[in-house]
């Protein structure tokens, strides 16, 4: 991995209220997959757009009370919580995590069932962690995927909001010069900007560290509140052909929201998630 890879998909973590959760993002003019079963005990529903994705994971509402089968997810804070970098090959990434020094679990395999019109099929995962501490705003890891196949197809990739691509992901550090250059490192790219302002490019995206001032500045009344973290993962930006639709869509849900000429931001206080939509 001698350049930065693409982004895969970012993560809304959901915990028990996937439900709520799919409710939501089906208002706001998402098409969502069909709820998926992941062989480690999670579920899910994924956004599908041109080569990235967004997706809303949780447990099962039946297993509240249940020692947790993924404990990452339930011990993690409400919210945006994964950041997902595309690899070819985990094993090199895992290599490459040991020689920085970032390695955290070994890779692990697991796959879902998906429903098609002609009959069920498992798609296949590895995946590779950053260890927690590096980027303690939340989960940052790689995947491969074994059947890209049945992740990206033609009829879950149109949404009636117009949204396209995930072209930004923000962080608010307090350590967030520290954190682009790790992250720098990582991908093997270059950190641009200064001051409380700095930014990491992808090959189709840009990953922008901003100090809790400079957070607070860009999003107002709707930043989520840091409390007591040092860092957190700030908010998401999805570039849409609609913004129309999804103003109306957004101001039909009742959401709190920042409206400007061709960029609309909002934020779902049940999920504690800043999304940023971009004409």
């Amino acid at each position: 991995m001698a350049h930065p890879p693409k982004l895969d998909h970012a993560v809304i973590n959901v915990h028990y209220q996937m439900d709520l959760s799919e409710s939501i993002f089906r208002k706001l003019g998402f098409h969502l997959t069909a709820r998926g079963y992941h062989s480690l005990g999670s579920i899910n529903h994924l956004m599908m757009f041109g080569s990235d994705y967004l997706e809303l994971i949780g447990l099962p509402a039946e297993t509240i009370g249940e020692k947790p089968t993924r404990p990452e997810v339930l011990d993690a804070p409400v919210g945006i919580n994964g950041l997902v970098f595309k690899t070819s090959d985990v094993d090199e990434t895992y290599t490459h995590l040991q020689a920085l020094g970032m390695a955290g679990d070994p890779p692990k395999s697991f796959f879902r069932p998906v429903d098609l019109p002609d009959g069920p099929q498992n798609a296949h995962f590895r995946t590779v962690t950053v260890r927690a501490d590096i980027f303690p705003g939340g989960r940052i890891y790689f995947c491969e995927h074994g059947t890209p196949e049945l992740v990206w197809r033609p009829e879950w990739q149109h949404h009636r909001n117009g949204a396209l691509r995930m072209p930004e992901f923000v962080i608010a550090s307090e350590c967030h010069d520290r954190e682009a250059a790790d992250l720098a490192r990582l991908i093997h790219s270059q950190v641009e900007g200064s001051g409380d302002n700095l930014s990491v490019k992808l090959e189709d995206a840009t990953i922008t560290l901003l100090s809790p001032t400079a957070y607070q500045t860009r999003f107002g009344d709707l930043a989520s509140c840091m409390a007591s973290r040092a860092s957190i993962f700030g908010a998401l930006t999805i570039q849409t052909t609609d913004l129309a639709s999804l103003r109306s869509l957004a101001q039909d849900s009742g959401l709190p929201l920042v409206d400007g000429p061709r960029r609309l931001t909002l934020r779902e206080p049940s999920l504690d998630c800043v999304l940023e939509f971009v004409g």
